[in-house]
């Protein structure tokens, strides 16, 4: 019976070395063996290996994957013309050199992280520094990108990562300027408004007053034109008036006569204080007053 559960022991000690001895690399992976502490070979390739069982042997997996940098708290630079601003970026990188990454790092991905973000907050301040806000805002932030990435494409090779690329996600003044930006353009806006007021102000007077001027011109020119168009058809009314009555003047005496007693005699209120014996009442006694019969 023991010896039964010594060879169990011993098969089962056998199988667990012999898995021990067995590791599968993910696609996704690299695999780092060590031997007594010191990097034997590096498996970059998918599939299963072999190695010593421990502790001749072990192996430790790095990501083989693009991984990303990316800070949660936007950083403060110093532009060209002395004016601070906050920028947010974020880094692509991989692994291209497992063993001069564990070397450096120990495998750590946290201090990789660190260094990477010192050497890319390094690269910004050198970008910045030499351009302006507007620039680096707008006008040449591609360039500020590319050499950013540049730079740190170059001094990750050292420590066996690869920069697949740099990205500003923000850039922005810090609450003090942007209050005073703010202000400014407020202040801009508002002198903009103004002038286009008192021009929208002086175009509405000048515009009215041609209205006025060519309204009183018309209003002249249609006067003296009607009063030329009345002067006119008075002057021929006279003149039919002279001709019709001039053919019977006592018939014209007793016209104007009526006229007067029609302009007297409106209302039942009107009242004259004269003599009935008057020249004004001679046709009321006798319209045939001065008539005669009409010559042939």
């Amino acid at each position: 019976m023991n010896r039964l559960i010594s060879v169990v022991i011993a098969l089962v000690i056998v199988v667990g070395v012999f898995f021990s001895t067995m590791f599968v690399v993910d696609q996704r992976q690299y695999a780092i063996v060590f031997a007594l502490g010191e990097v034997k070979t590096v498996i970059s390739e998918p599939g299963l290996h072999f190695k010593l069982p421990p502790p001749f042997q072990n192996v430790i997996f790095l990501d083989k994957r693009i991984l990303t940098l990316d800070t949660p708290d936007a950083d403060r630079f110093i532009t060209a013309e002395k004016k601070n601003i906050l920028v947010d970026a974020f880094v692509k990188w991989r692994i291209v050199d497992p063993r001069l990454y564990y070397v450096s790092f120990s495998g750590d991905e946290r201090s990789a992280q660190n260094r990477m973000a010192q050497i890319v907050k390094a690269s910004l301040n050198e970008e910045i520094t030499k351009r302006t806000v507007r620039e680096v805002i707008s006008g040449e932030r591609g360039k500020v990108m590319d050499g950013i990435q540049k730079k740190v494409t170059e001094e990750a090779k050292q420590i066996g990562v690869e920069i697949v690329d740099v990205r500003l996600k923000r850039v922005d003044y810090v609450d003090q300027i942007n209050a005073s930006v703010f202000e400014r353009m407020k202040s801009e806006r508002a002198r903009v408004a103004n002038e286009l007021r008192s021009t929208g102000a002086a175009d509405s007077e000048k515009i009215r007053a041609d209205a006025d001027r060519q309204r009183t011109v018309i209003l002249a020119e249609a006067y003296r034109d009607a009063e030329q168009i009345r002067g006119e058809g008075d002057a021929k009314a006279s003149q039919i008036y002279a001709q019709a009555f001039g053919q019977s003047p006592e018939f014209y005496k007793f016209y104007r006569s009526l006229e007067a007693y029609r302009a007297s005699f409106k209302t039942r209120n009107d009242m004259l204080v004269i003599d009935p014996n008057s020249e004004f009442f001679k046709y009321f006694k006798n319209p045939t007053t001065g008539s005669s019969a009409p010559k042939k």
